[in-house]
């Protein structure tokens, strides 16, 4: 019963909304608040973005990028941009801001999506927010602000690592690329956790921000209390993951505090790790051993043979 009382609340409210909203030639409901720009964009230009999305019968933010890094990509005018939010950018200037109301039940009868899903219910409203920040003539222009966007947000990371470490009265050493280790005991540093090791862990990952904890092996709260063999500097691992494990030797303890650009970035990995996540893990280096090596081919074996 709430359930329904707050789809329709949201219905109604959708209605209210939608006597100022203007619509596109796809019936996308939209409203364009202008700023101070008059460069609008063109076809076969380039757009740097804030983009968000927003479940209003749960009032809950799936997707944004606002505060992090903008998204960024071709100005397209053709048929694929039908209800979506790139069939009003034409419309707007640098500067300007738009929302826009989004049917579920239309993106489905339009074959937009596939079908309707745990997320995407029938009957159900997106709000989508879109702000222009900046038109782009060249394709170059856009990876090198694109770069720049990367570079303050990778600051910004290790500026909030520091800050929580000098919280908890951590002192730890700086990788090459910005993580943090802690060792409380640096362990036996003739075997270390180098490139070319296999390193077996006991581990606790949690996010720096709430302290939840998203996966462990040191106790049975995940459901797993086996150690784990990690092939150093493999791509199987996370960057930072990898960056920090060489400064442990075997029986090292400390903690891993990486930010979320060498965890998984703007990819969210389930509930669990939102977009954006610095992480945090403390680990215990049970056994540090060499790699098993790679059987070496006979060079006198035939090549296999590949499909006509």
């Amino acid at each position: 019963m709430k359930k329904t009382i707050k789809v329709l609340l949201c219905a109604i409210s959708l209605v209210a909304c939608n006597m100022n909203y203007q619509k596109t030639p796809s019936g996308l409901a939209y409203k364009i608040y202008h700023g101070n720009g008059t460069v609008k964009p063109k076809a076969k230009e380039f757009i740097k973005f804030n983009l968000e999305y927003i479940l209003l019968d749960r009032d809950s933010v799936f997707s944004s990028t606002y505060g992090k890094i903008p998204a960024y990509s071709p100005v397209d005018t053709g048929k694929q941009t039908k209800y979506s939010f790139m069939e009003i950018v034409p419309l707007m200037s640098e500067g300007d801001s738009a929302e826009m109301s989004i049917s579920v039940d239309t993106l489905k009868n339009m074959g937009i999506i596939p079908d309707y899903n745990p997320m995407l219910v029938k009957g159900q409203v997106i709000k989508c927010k879109v702000q222009l920040i900046k038109v782009f003539k060249d394709q170059k222009d856009m990876v090198a602000d694109y770069q720049k966007s990367i570079d303050a947000e990778k600051a910004n990371e290790i500026k909030s690592i520091e800050a929580y470490m000098a919280k908890n009265n951590l002192k730890g050493t700086k990788t090459k690329n910005g993580a943090y280790v802690v060792l409380d005991n640096p362990g036996d540093q003739s075997l270390k956790a180098d490139s070319g090791k296999i390193a077996t862990l006991k581990y606790k990952g949690y996010l720096l921000t709430t302290g939840k904890v998203f996966d462990t092996n040191m106790d049975t709260s995940k459901g797993h209390i086996d150690p784990i063999q990690i092939p150093v500097g493999s791509r199987g691992a996370i960057q930072g993951f990898s960056e920090c494990l060489p400064y442990f030797g075997k029986g090292a303890k400390g903690k891993l505090l990486i930010p979320a650009m060498l965890g998984y970035g703007p990819t969210p990995q389930g509930a669990d790790i939102p977009a954006y996540s610095n992480l945090v893990f403390d680990i215990d280096v049970l056994d540090v051993a060499d790699a098993p090596k790679a059987p070496q081919r006979d060079s006198m074996q035939a090549p296999p043979q590949m499909p006509h």
